[in-house]
């Protein structure tokens, strides 16, 4: 029987304008009848995952951070930070390289961003992923411990714009497309998978009594961490490629859809 389900945010449990799907509440309580446990694992910054879920935040499991930082009921169960002065000498090169894209760098204490790229347009963006954010004039006066550095481009072009440019970290760290305008590095230990992982031995739960969804490649190595893992219809191709599964799309509710496959088949 499965005892709990993660699932991505953007592209995935949310609708296209970042809305919840009808009915979830009404699942969620089943879920709790039942006993299952459910979470949120993306790559939004602990903070901005519970304006989401206000109600359900001394609740749900929260891996947020691409896996880095993963919250239960108020308290910090996993972080996996990286190197606070390697992760700054990215965040510059990269500012440096092409001043056009967004640089944010997430820490235990919140996300910190340069002053002179906080506005318009990168402002909006970090408000949905980054709400526990602060602007500095030099990155090197943060003190706090680094869970990831991320980038943001606004043409939708991350794969060629920014992704060239992370050619040198690749090998020693995580370096993960998190959607069209996102790229991510993190720890080369860390991952989604390895925090569901993490978390199933934690619970003392095993691979089958634990389903997935997600439809990026950030959500790729938690294909593997589930038996019941699950592709969204507009997921990226390597997704539905890793999945056992597949469901409907995030516009069309596909994680509830999900959800009740598995209660009609007895498994929830």
């Amino acid at each position: 029987m499965i005892k709990l389900i993660l699932t991505d945010m953007d592209g995935t449990l949310l609708d296209d304008a970042g809305n919840l799907p009808a009915g979830f509440d009404a699942m969620v309580a089943e879920l709790q009848r039942r006993g299952v446990l459910f979470g949120a694992a993306s790559g939004r910054q602990y903070e901005a995952l519970i304006t989401s879920f206000p109600k359900y935040k001394d609740e749900f499991l929260f891996v947020s951070e691409n896996g880095t930082n993963v919250v239960y009921r108020g308290e910090h169960i996993y972080t996996c930070p990286m190197d606070r002065a390697a992760a700054q000498r990215m965040f510059g090169e990269i500012y440096a390289a092409d001043p056009g894209i967004f640089c944010v760098c997430s820490t235990t204490e919140g996300a910190y961003v340069l002053r002179d790229q906080f506005h318009g347009a990168n402002a909006a963006e970090l408000d949905k992923y980054y709400t526990h954010a602060s602007a500095v004039d030099r990155i090197e006066d943060v003190t706090a411990d680094c869970l990831k550095v991320a980038f943001f481009d606004a043409t939708g072009h991350s794969a060629d714009r920014i992704l060239p440019l992370t050619k040198a970290y690749q090998e020693p760290y995580q370096v993960v497309l998190s959607s069209d305008y996102w790229l991510d590095i993190m720890d080369k230990h860390i991952n989604k998978g390895v925090a569901v992982r993490a978390m199933e031995e934690r619970f003392g739960f095993t691979p089958d009594e634990v389903a997935v969804f997600g439809d990026y490649l950030n959500d790729l190595q938690m294909m593997s961490a589930a038996t019941y893992s699950f592709a969204m219809a507009n997921a990226h191709p390597d997704i539905k490629a890793a999945a056992r599964y597949e469901t409907a799309s995030n516009e069309d509710a596909g994680v509830l859809k999900g959800i009740q496959r598995l209660i009609d088949a007895g498994l929830c």
